[in-house]
């Protein structure tokens, strides 16, 4: 042991050893120390290294995500890059493209050339100016009459006593869309007194490219403007002096010019009522001298003397004409190069109205020959009617270019701005919603394809180049800064989560037995990345059931969380939104959607097995029993965590510190039952859907039960159509919250009676022991729908969004020729 500690200590003396064995210690816990430090060092800098790789693939990731939203799909485009210019489409060149103002036409343009009317009744403070197409303008009545889709329409205003007809036809010729003329005749009726003044202000507007040239006769009278774009090339828009008749008898007017640089295309009307003056005074033959406004210096919009005002976006020039009615006022459009070299003659005056006359006549035999009404036994009256509807939603198309605003799932993302993309697509509302909206769109097409197949295939291909690299279609579109001034803020961004009804291959079904071959080949990459999509991020809980992504956020503001994303907003669904949900609509739109897959892929000799295979497991009516019958209820159902106990009571905050005044008292949700998983009692529009869209066999015994609801009135049957949420139920006709009022529950909607029609037909021919029934409820809810739209559209003059289940009284927003405009269909028993 000594022996071992000398050989271990070693030195001379024993005195000395301690201390030697001391400092060795010290230095050894010093080296042992610095290695440990180095140690903790290499270790964090590893740690370090790691959470900054680690950070590194997260952000990443969610940069390659975010990435993804607004990246287009790489497929080839759906429309044919080809198709749609001057020269590939002069026929869809210029149109009717601008549905929010009452009257206008642009072209097919990123960057269009845009025209349009304006009127002002003279009044002792100013009247209203009329330009967009505003609810709370309160007019009487305004819609085409007749509008072909492509070279011609004739509207009907009513503005108070006055009444506009404005009328256009094109002539084709040339390398760039052709010519076209308007004819604007306005009268008064019902007023006695002296004839009232009216102001009607022509203009024309270039959007970031092209020129624009005045030419002033008299210093203030506009009678044309010349100018030059990149695909119009050189044109003249002449504004001919006004006539009391067709037949061209002048007429006295006053006239004024605007000529300024233009902010952009949605402030026009600011900047024409911003430059209005009454220093003007109108003094007709043996007339008084009356004052008018009148354009007159443009001095800037509200707030330009705070801020910088915006740099001119293109330039503005403005005609305008003030007269006494009756007035009959034309304008002409020339393609320079249309014409050169050879005479034509000029579309105005006689040879106007001839032109009008024959496309009238067209038109109306054309009508008749699609739909057979009269045929049918409508009388006159209604066979207008029929036209007038079909009219509006067709000069309810529109072009709109822009970029949508994507909101990620992502926590804390800012919003992004999606691809620079066209739109041509028809819009449901011209006063509320003038823009695009994915599941209106399929039911719109049902009535377009049938009367123009071209046009229909063409909007169904530029909807599917919205894709981005998920296979995802943003369900609501507003591009450009026309329609984004017509949303509030809070509903711009589109949430990247968020579905909408695959109704697009509704009107697809309808349009693939005509469908060229080549157009098929293009749309089907798409079709496919989209149903892909619908597969992989709407899916349920349990294997071939589905679940809405994007309900709301926040249930207990909410008497039952809206589900915007399947069309139906706040339709009841489970109380407590989860996982566990399964969807029955989103299931039979699913199998809608694996049948058509399946008959696209079968037309191009591609694979269609795993369409068909999806088709049969989700028209498996066994299945369907599985997950969505009910058999405490009676009735198909959603499947969620439920309470049925739910309503809305007033809660009082209290003050945020003492002193202060409490806030406003709000409607909050209370939960009188816990919820537990369970079929959701909410019989309606979603219990119908295996009858909608034939996933029910005829020989269900299910079916029996569902028609029998339809028929109760004390359920869903009324004297004017099917409504949205049986009577008995506790959500019936119930607010959401304190500022939404019931929307998808009790209303009459027409897109769904329309399906209701489609399938009682189908069952009524098919082979079942239900023929007989549904043979007898199709002949009566036909009736009661087509007699009640008609009656609210002769009492109103309007298209409604939905219909009042009590009264079968119009309501909602107006004028509605979207989806609503079906009654065509429904009249011509055409499904």
């Amino acid at each position: 042991m000594a022996a071992e500690r000398r050989r271990r200590g070693g030195g001379n003396g024993a005195r000395e050893r301690p201390r030697e064995r001391g400092t060795r210690r010290e230095q050894r816990e010093q080296q042992r120390g610095a290695g440990r430090a180095r140690t903790a060092l290499a270790v964090a800098a590893v740690a370090l290294t790691v959470a900054f790789g680690i950070a590194a693939v997260a952000e990443w990731n969610r940069w390659s995500e975010t990435s993804r939203l607004v990246t287009p799909h790489p497929a080839p485009p759906a429309v044919d890059p080809g198709s749609t210019g001057p020269l590939a489409s002069p026929q869809r060149f210029w149109g009717t493209y601008r549905p929010h103002v009452y009257f206008g036409m642009k072209t097919r343009s990123p960057r269009a050339l845009v025209t349009g009317l304006m009127w002002l009744q003279q009044r002792e403070g100013g009247g209203s100016l009329r330009h967009t197409c505003e609810q709370s303008d309160g007019l009487s009545r305004y819609g085409w009459l007749m509008h072909d889709g492509e070279n011609f329409g004739v509207q009907e205003i009513r503005d108070g006593g006055l009444v506009l007809k404005t009328e256009f036809v094109k002539r084709p010729g040339g390398d760039h869309g052709g010519d076209w003329s308007w004819r604007v005749t306005a009268r008064m009726e019902g007023t006695g007194g002296p004839a009232p003044l009216l102001s009607l202000f022509f203009y024309v507007a270039t959007d970031g490219q092209g020129t624009l040239r005045p030419h002033l006769e008299n210093k203030t009278r506009l009678a044309a403007v010349t100018g030059t774009t990149e695909e119009l090339g050189d044109f003249t828009l002449t504004f001919l002096p006004p006539t009391a008749d067709a037949e061209g008898d002048p007429k006295h007017a006053s006239y004024n010019y605007l000529d300024v640089p233009s902010p952009g295309l949605h402030l026009l009307t600011d900047v024409v009522r911003s430059s209005l003056s009454n220093r003007f005074v109108f003094s007709g033959p043996g007339g008084p001298r009356r004052r008018f406004f009148a354009v007159d210096t443009f001095k800037g919009l509200p707030g330009w003397e705070q801020r910088p005002p915006p740099a001119p976006r293109g330039h503005l020039l403005l005609h305008q004409v003030t007269l006494e009615l009756p007035a009959v006022l034309e304008v002409t459009f020339e393609s320079g190069r249309a014409v050169a070299g050879r005479h034509r003659e000029w579309l105005a005056g006689a040879a106007l109205s001839s032109a009008l006359s024959r496309h009238a006549v067209a038109f109306q035999r054309r009508f008749e020959e699609t739909f057979g009404l009269a045929q049918k036994g409508f009388p006159p009256a209604q066979c207008r009617f029929a036209q007038a509807a079909l009219s509006d939603l067709l000069g309810g198309v529109g072009y709109f270019h822009g970029r949508s605003l994507i909101q990620s799932p992502q926590p804390g993302e800012p919003l992004l701005p999606g691809a620079e993309a066209s739109l041509l697509t028809a819009v449901p509302s011209r006063s509320f919603f003038p823009r695009g909206f994915l599941w209106d769109e399929g039911f719109h097409q049902l009535l377009l394809a049938r009367w123009d197949p071209a046009l229909s295939r063409e909007i169904l291909a530029h909807w599917l180049d919205l894709m981005n690299m998920e296979g995802w279609i943003p369900r609501e579109q507003i591009l450009g800064e026309e329609a984004l001034s017509k949303v509030p803020p809070e509903f711009v961004p589109q949430l990247s989560e968020t579905a909408n009804p695959p109704t697009l291959l509704l009107a697809l079904e309808q349009l693939l037995p005509e469908a060229p071959q080549p157009y098929l080949h293009r749309i089907f990459p798409r079709l496919r990345a989209w149903y892909d999509w619908y597969n992989r991020t709407q899916a349920g809980p349990l294997p071939f059931t589905f679940r809405w992504r994007g309900r709301d956020a926040h249930p207990e503001l909410f008497l039952n969380a809206k589900t915007l994303a399947s069309g139906l907003d706040d339709y009841p669904r489970a109380s407590h939104p989860s996982p566990e949900e399964r969807h029955l609509d989103l299931r039979c739109w699913m199998a809608l959607a694996s049948r058509v897959l399946a008959a696209v892929a079968e037309r191009l000799g591609e694979p269609a097995d795993g369409y068909r295979a999806m088709e049969q497991a989700l028209t498996d009516n066994a299945l369907l029993d599985q997950h969505h019958w009910a058999p405490e209820l009676g009735i198909f159902a959603d499947y969620g965590n439920h309470s049925a106990a739910v309503g809305l009571r007033w809660h009082q905050a209290v003050p945020a510190a003492p002193g202060q005044l409490p806030p406003e008292p709000r409607l909050v949700r209370e939960v009188r039952e816990e919820p537990r998983p369970r079929f959701v009692g909410a019989l309606g529009y979603v219990s119908l859907f295996p009858v909608l869209l034939g996933v029910l066999q005829p020989d269900s015994p299910r079916l029996p039960a569902v028609l029998a609801a339809m028929r109760s009135e004390r359920q869903l049957w009324t004297p004017f159509g099917l409504r949205s949420l049986a009577a008995d139920s506790s959500f019936y006709m119930r607010h959401n919250s304190q500022h939404d009022p019931p929307y998808w529950r009790g209303a009459i909607w027409v897109n769904i009676n329309y399906l209701a029609l489609r399938a009682l037909h189908g069952y009524a021919k098919a082979e079942g022991p239900q023929r007989a029934q549904a043979e007898e409820l199709y002949q009566e809810l036909r009736h009661n729908l087509i007699t009640n739209i008609y009656r609210q559209f002769a009492e109103s003059g309007f298209l409604w969004e939905h219909y009042n289940d009590s009264t079968g009284h119009g309501q909602g927003c107006r004028p509605f020729a979207g989806w609503t405009a079906l009654v065509v269909l429904a009249m011509a028993e055409d499904y």
